[in-house]
Formats: structure tokens, C-alpha cells, sequence
């Protein structure tokens, strides 16, 4: 039977909630498997398992519960090994590279933040900081509407505005939220977002943290702010070169 791999803690972790299911239709029971001063969180692995949201919270829902009673170290969601010999043999070889992850990521938590735009709301700034864009936008209504290529002109004017205007707002949000947190990383770009950043936030700086978000977007009016935490340190796990066969260290939201 193949193992479903969870996340990594400290033998010393604390028991888990008796009848605790994960992953699989019906859950399968989570048991913790130990190798000498670690353990690792596991159940059997389902057959033909898929990243629906049932699983994927499902296997949110574990590390948060593990997470609350001391430090676990997430794998991705889909995380198999062949069977349990693999996970602790993996464990007895990287012991001392998870017990230094477990060491630095104590009592932290991970907090993603996306931003967008408000569409009107970035037009209007970006109006009122471009006097050209103001002029040609008053010249072509004086026009009637201008012609195509004055049309144009303008259009491509506000795109180029804009991306401008995107990247100056990505800039801010980093430097406003870096200095309360204890690291970042950097998520991949995407069309849909202007920031895609996770934040390293020690559980008792939290307040503060969420604090100066609070602040970002009075300052910011025009953008959006989507914070999806606190979360298990997923974007912040040096998985080492030898994980359990088939798994990743790291881990998708279900909330993503």
C-alpha cells in the first residue's frame, strides 16, 4: 500500500486528534510514522487521487491541525511515497536538513497576498497623473470622439500608463509588507494578478503584519488585496535533494 505524505515533524509532536481523516473517499486515517527524532504525518494513499477541493482541503485541514500543536513542514498535495519503509528511510537520511527546516520555521506561519487592480479606480489615477493622457482625452472629445489613430494613440497612452502603474504598485506592496516579515518568496507571474506574494510572519508579529496590509490598501485605494493565511510555511520548505520518492516539499491552497 502506498503512502500519502502530509508534512514532517518532530517525533516529540504532540499526539494528533483521535479519528483524524485525510485524503479519499471514504478519508483515510492519518497516523504519524517516527524515524529516530522526527516523524512524519501519513495515511494510506487513495488510488487515482486528484486534486479535487474535497482532497485538497482535506489535506489543508491535516497540516493546519498538525500545525497548531507545533512546527510541521508541509508536502505538496499529492504527495505519495511506495510505501512507509520509503518516508522514514528518507527521514534517518535527511535528519539533519529537516531538523534544521523545523528549527527556523518554529512558531511561523505563511501568509500569501495577491493584489489586482480596480479597473475604474486605475484608469482615474492614471488619469489624473498623466496631463498628456488628460489632454488628448479632452482634445478627442472636443473632436467628437478623434479619429482612429488619435483613438488609438490614447489606447495604447493608458495601456503603457497602466503596466507602468502596475509595476510601481507591485514595488509598494513588497517594500510596505517586507519589513514585518521574517522572509518572502516570490510567486510565479501570472496575467491575473499584480503581486503574488508569500510572507514568512513569526505567529506573534500576525497582528502587526495584517496590520500594515490594513494600511496598504487605505493607502492604495485602487488596488485589491486578497491575504490567504496563516497557512503552514509551504513556500518556505527547502525540500534538500532527497525527498520520499514522488513527493515535493511545498504545497497548493485549496483557497488559491
Amino acid at each position: 500500500m502506498s503512502t500519502y505524505v502530509y508534512g514532517i515533524t518532530a517525533a516529540s509532536h504532540p499526539s494528533l486528534p483521535e479519528g483524524m481523516g485525510g485524503v479519499g473517499d471514504p478519508p483515510r486515517p492519518v497516523r504519524i510514522l517516527k524515524e529516530g527524532e522526527l516523524a512524519a504525518v501519513v495515511s494510506d494513499a487513495p488510488e487515482g487521487l486528484r486534486p479535487k477541493r474535497r482532497d485538497l482541503l482535506a489535506h489543508q485541514t491535516v497540516l493546519s491541525e498538525a500545525g497548531a500543536a507545533a512546527c510541521v513542514l508541509p508536502m505538496r498535495f499529492g504527495s505519495v511515497a511506495p510505501d512507509d519503509g520509503t518516508v522514514t528511510g528518507v527521514l534517518a537520511e535527511r535528519a539533519d536538513h529537516y531538523k534544521e527546516r523545523l528549527r527556523t520555521l518554529d512558531g511561523r506561519v505563511e501568509y500569501n497576498v495577491k493584489a489586482t487592480h480596480d479597473e475604474e479606480a486605475v484608469l482615474h489615477r492614471v488619469m489624473s497623473e498623466n496631463p498628456e493622457i488628460r489632454g488628448l482625452t479632452e482634445a478627442n472629445r472636443q473632436a467628437g470622439g478623434g479619429s482612429y489613430e488619435q483613438r488609438l494613440q490614447l489606447g495604447e497612452m493608458v495601456v503603457a500608463a497602466v503596466k507602468t502603474r502596475e509595476a510601481e504598485d507591485a514595488t509598494e506592496v513588497q517594500r510596505a509588507l517586507e519589513p514585518v516579515a521574517e522572509a518572502i518568496s516570490v510567486g510565479p507571474e501570472s496575467t491575473g494578478w499584480l503581486v503574488n506574494i508569500s510572507f514568512l510572519v513569526h505567529r506573534d508579529s500576525a497582528a502587526a503584519f495584517l496590520n500594515e496590509v490594513e494600511q496598504v490598501r487605505k493607502g492604495h485605494p485602487h488596488l485589491e488585496l486578497r491575504v490567504n493565511g496563516p497557512l503552514p510555511p509551504y513556500s518556505f520548505v527547502d525540500p534538500g535533494p532527497a525527498e520520499p520518492a514522488g513527493t515535493t516539499a511545498g504545497a497548493e491552497s485549496a483557497e488559491e
